[in-house]
């Protein structure tokens, strides 16, 4: 087989999708964290489905967050063309893409998540069967792009409107008060769980990208300050989580943790942020794996995964 040092790495991003900005960031990192060790790695931004790789192409590293790139399309593309890639495959990225099919896999597995229920809202704006607060979330948009957390029923129509103007299917889930995690899974381990602290509201697109948006920002805490058994229960429900979609490699799974210290799985994020600062990075680097050894990590086991031997 093949090692990394014989091949010719093309950092793919950017992408059609809304993600579009946070993907030339991860990709940029990524591309100088490959290089910095000595690796052949290229950058390649496309801006629609057609990427049009180099002809020794041997390992495509995906960044391309949200549409094209997580959905498994890219991913199908790539497997029929036969060139390996980094991470989730064709039927996992699928999965876990949409909101709805991952709630599913959730409950057949008994990953603990929040109730919920599907709202077809294809003839207009309609109310789910239980009353707030609930959050309402678009299926096949990453980056919490058109998620809303209703707290009463007098904003719940406006903002059931507003999701609707990005899939005909919501999801709308009950709201879980508490501290907002995230564990990475990388190789089938569970990483130290990050605490994510917004500094105004939750942890929607401003607060993740405030160098996008202008907002305010969050602040991170990892290790989280969670007692040990607290720290292994959100760890076990993320890589349940992580195992029952089927993700390969690596991902990155969003948690919420109630009063009583009980986990809840919101979803896996199967091409997480991955600039030197991004949250999946901040997990590896407490157990001393630096950004350069995380990314090549991620490509050598995508491509002993899928190089033929």
């Amino acid at each position: 087989m093949e090692t990394l040092e014989n091949l010719r790495i093309v950092v793919l991003m950017g992408g059609p999708g809304s993600e579009r900005q946070v993907s030339v960031a991860s990709g940029t990192a990524v591309l100088k964290a490959l290089q910095s060790i000595g690796l052949n790695a290229t950058g390649l931004e496309i801006s629609d489905r057609k990427p049009s790789l180099p002809a020794d192409t041997g390992l495509v590293f995906n960044l391309i967050h949200g549409t094209f790139g997580e959905d498994g399309e890219l991913q199908a593309l790539l497997d029929a063309a036969g060139v390996p890639y980094t991470g989730a495959g064709a039927a996992s990225s699928r999965l876990a893409f949409d909101k709805n099919l991952a709630k599913a896999a959730f409950l057949t597995h008994g990953v603990p998540t929040p109730a919920s229920e599907i709202l077809d809202v294809s003839a207009g704006p309609r109310l789910p069967s239980f009353p707030p607060p609930f959050v309402v979330k678009p299926p096949r948009e990453g980056s919490s792009v058109g998620v809303h957390i209703v707290r009463d029923a007098a904003e719940a129509v406006t903002a059931i409107a507003d999701a609707a103007r990005h899939s005909p299917d919501l999801l709308v889930e009950e709201f879980i008060e508490g501290k907002e995690l995230t564990v990475g899974i990388l190789d089938d381990t569970a990483l130290p769980v990050v605490h994510i602290a917004p500094r105004d509201g939750f942890y929607d697109l401003s607060n993740k990208y405030p160098w996008m948006s202008g907002g305010a920002g969050s602040d991170y805490y990892c290790p989280a300050d969670l007692d040990e058994t607290t720290t292994l229960a959100v760890q076990q429900a993320a890589l349940a989580a992580h195992r029952a979609l089927g993700v390969e490699v690596y991902s990155r799974v969003d948690v919420l943790l109630d009063a009583s210290g009980r986990p809840y799985v919101l979803e896996a994020n199967t091409i997480p942020g991955m600039t030197e600062t991004s949250l999946l990075p901040k997990a590896a680097a407490a157990v001393g794996i630096s950004f350069p050894e995380l990314c090549r990590r991620i490509a050598e086991l995508s491509l002993r995964l899928r190089q033929p031997s």
